[in-house]
């Protein structure tokens, strides 16, 4: 599901009043444990991507008032190993919103527990999520109001990476087309 997805005029809501990047704007927090590791000891990629998913739509469900569901994450970045004992951070918010999606963008810090150090930054996530109806279908989300100068940056690389997005896709889809059309099957 993207933000292509098109709602007939006829089921088109008026005008959603937007609302601001900070009403949805959330923090997880979880202690790395033994359970979380991987054979390296560190703390496993996988669990810390599902706490930026899990984090990513609680926002997106906040922003857009109902359901959301990942579409895709355009982009996730490992900074620094993550280890038992560490207090995960993991802070999301809706940095750009089209029709029906919304990219969250995600920050990942790590600090130790029992200790006052501040948090390093450890990863860092882009994450598409669409907003559906009870049916599955996608549904009109509210405009994004970004408050402050990193909001409107945010805004701006997040279109940026969209409009990136949509050629890549645009590009398969024409390559596939191609191959198709000249009988290579794959």
């Amino acid at each position: 599901m993207t933000d292509q997805a098109v709602v007939p005029e006829s089921d088109a809501p008026e005008d959603i009043p937007g609302k601001p990047t900070s009403a949805s704007r959330t923090t997880l927090s979880h202690i790395m444990t033994h359970n979380d590791t991987n054979l390296l000891g560190t703390v496993h990629g996988g669990v810390i991507m599902k706490l930026v998913d899990d984090a990513a739509g609680a926002v997106a469900g906040r922003h857009s008032g109902g359901p959301a569901v990942t579409a895709s994450m355009d982009e996730m970045a490992f900074l620094e190993p993550v280890r038992v004992g560490d207090l995960v951070h993991v802070k999301a918010q809706v940095n750009w919103t089209g029709r029906t999606s919304m990219e969250v963008g995600v920050r990942v810090l790590a600090e130790r527990w029992n200790e006052s150090a501040p948090a390093t930054q450890v990863g860092s996530a882009y994450l598409v999520f669409a907003a559906v109806d009870a049916d599955g279908k996608p549904r009109r989300v509210p405009p994004v109001l970004p408050e402050t100068e990193r909001d409107e940056r945010r805004y701006q690389e997040a279109q940026i990476r969209r409009t990136h997005r949509l050629a890549r896709r645009r590009a398969i889809m024409e390559l596939r087309e191609k191959r198709a059309a000249e009988g290579l099957d794959d």
